[in-house]
C-alpha cells in the first residue's frame, strides 16, 4: 500500500487518539476525589469488554495470536503503559489538565529517541526541530512557573516516559503483524488484573455521577488506544508523532468549557505554534517524498 496513503491514515488516527485522551482526562478530573488505581481500573475495565468483543470478531485474522515471539513485547508495552496511565491519572487530578497533558505530551520525545535505540527509525533533523517548535508551543500554553508541586510534575513526565516506551513496543508489534485489537486487550487485561486485588482490599464507594463519569473516561479511553495502536501501526513515530500534540489543544478547550479555564494570548499563540509545526512537518514529508519519488 502507498506510503503517503499510511501516513495519511496514522496522522489521522493519532489527532482522534489526542481527542479521546483529553477527553478521557477530562472525565477524569470530573469523576472527583478516588484513588488514582481505582479510577484507573475503572477506566481499563471498560477498555478490556470493549477490547474483547473487537478481538472475538477479528479472532481469525492475522496477528490475533499471542506467541513466543510477541509475548515479551505485549508484556513491556503492558507494563509500561500501566504504569504512564496511573501517573498521568495522578498529575491530571492534582494539576491543570492541561500542565498535565504538556508534561505527558513529552512522549513523542521518548518515542522518537527509544524507535531510534530498539528499532532502528533514526528521524531527520526537520522532524526533530517540529517536535522541539510542538514543545516550545505547549509550554506557551501551560506557561511553567515551577510553582506546581514536585511529585505530581515527576508523575507527568514518567507518564509520559511510560507512554513513549508503550508506543514503541506499539509500532515494533505492529511491524511484527500483531493485531491492534490483541494489543489493546493484552493491556487492558494486563492492567485490570494487576490493580484488582489493589483496588478490592481499598476500595472508595463511588455515586451514581462518579459511577457515570468512569464509564466515559473507559469509552473514551478505548477510542483512545485502538486509534494510538492504529496510528503507530500505520506510521513509524518520527513521521506522525508529533501531531500527538494537538491533545494539549483539546484538553486546553475541555479546560476552557467545562473547568472555566480561560487561555489568553501566549495560549493561542501555543495553539497556532503546535499546529504549524504539524502542518509543516507534513508539507515538507510530502515534498521530499514527490523529490525521492
Amino acid at each position: 500500500m502507498d506510503r503517503n496513503y499510511q501516513r495519511t491514515k496514522g496522522i489521522v488516527c493519532i489527532v482522534l487518539s489526542a481527542f479521546c485522551f483529553a477527553t478521557m482526562n477530562l472525565f477524569i478530573r470530573l469523576s472527583g476525589e478516588l484513588p488514582t488505581w481505582q479510577k484507573g481500573f475503572f477506566r481499563n475495565a471498560v477498555a478490556l469488554i470493549v477490547a474483547s468483543f473487537i478481538l472475538f470478531r477479528e479472532r481469525k485474522k492475522p496477528g490475533m495470536k499471542i506467541t513466543k515471539k510477541n509475548i515479551l513485547l505485549l508484556i513491556l508495552r503492558a507494563t509500561a503503559g500501566t504504569i504512564g496511565f496511573l501517573a498521568n491519572f495522578y498529575c491530571v487530578d492534582r494539576m491543570n489538565i492541561s500542565d498535565a497533558s504538556m508534561l505527558n505530551k513529552l512522549a513523542p520525545f521518548f518515542t522518537i529517541i527509544f524507535s531510534a535505540i530498539f528499532i532502528k527509525e533514526s528521524a531527520k533533523w526537520y522532524q526533530w526541530l517540529a517536535v522541539v517548535v510542538a514543545f516550545l508551543g505547549s509550554l506557551l500554553i501551560v506557561k511553567p512557573t515551577f510553582s506546581m508541586e514536585m511529585f505530581p510534575a515527576l508523575c507527568g513526565v514518567i507518564g509520559g516516559l511510560g507512554a513513549g516506551i508503550a508506543y514503541t513496543c506499539v509500532r515494533k508489534l505492529g511491524q511484527m503483524g500483531v493485531g491492534g485489537a490483541l494489543i489493546v486487550f493484552f493491556f487492558s487485561a494486563f492492567s485490570v488484573v494487576v490493580l484488582g486485588p489493589v483496588v478490592v482490599f481499598t476500595y472508595v464507594p463511588m455515586s451514581a455521577v462518579q459511577w457515570g463519569f468512569l464509564l466515559l473516561t473507559g469509552l473514551a479511553a478505548s477510542g483512545g488506544q485502538f486509534f494510538v495502536t492504529a496510528a503507530y501501526t500505520y506510521a513509524p513515530a518520527k513521521e506522525i508523532s508529533v501531531y500527538d500534540y494537538f491533545q494539549v489543544i483539546f484538553a486546553a478547550l475541555w479546560g476552557m468549557i467545562f473547568l472555566s479555564q480561560k487561555p489568553d494570548l501566549f495560549s493561542v499563540a501555543g495553539y497556532l505554534i503546535i499546529v504549524a509545526a504539524a502542518v509543516a512537518m507534513y508539507i515538507i514529508q510530502k515534498k521530499q517524498k514527490i523529490v525521492v519519488g
